[in-house]
């Protein structure tokens, strides 16, 4: 119906997808990002600052019926929301990249925290050999 299956995304069912597709439709050229789809929603963290301290950081209350059925799917709705955008506006079917893909990422990000931390402290990060 609109180019691309959304049920392949994890946590996405026919009842989600026909809420997301019913309310937003499937043209989505009146959000220029992912990041005002998300927004439309109600689904970004509406930070409050002042002094640069942040005195809150809760989502917005929203009686749209997208954001409702993408909240009962799972937690990560505004995930959730950036990966349809993306489905819909760039017609791409969604790639699952697995357990593996996430832990040589979240692998990678702690190595390069790792890194700049023992910099600063004047120091080098070396790899250890691994063993056979």
């Amino acid at each position: 119906m609109c180019g691309v299956d959304l049920t392949r995304i994890d946590g996405i069912d026919v009842t989600t997808a026909l809420a997301v597709i019913s309310e937003t439709g499937a043209e989505m050229s009146r959000f220029p990002t992912a990041g005002h789809f998300a927004s439309w929603l109600g689904l970004c963290a509406g930070t409050k600052i002042t002094g640069g301290k942040v005195m809150s950081s809760k989502t917005r209350r929203c009686a749209n019926r997208a954001a409702q059925a993408l909240r009962l799917a799972t937690a990560a709705a505004h995930k959730l929301a950036r990966l349809i955008y993306t489905m819909l506006t760039k017609g791409e079917e969604y790639l699952d990249q697995g357990q593996a893909c996430y832990d040589e990422r979240y692998r990678e990000r702690v190595v390069r925290q790792l890194t700049l931390r023992a910099s600063k402290l004047g120091m080098r990060l070396v790899a250890a050999e691994q063993p056979a």
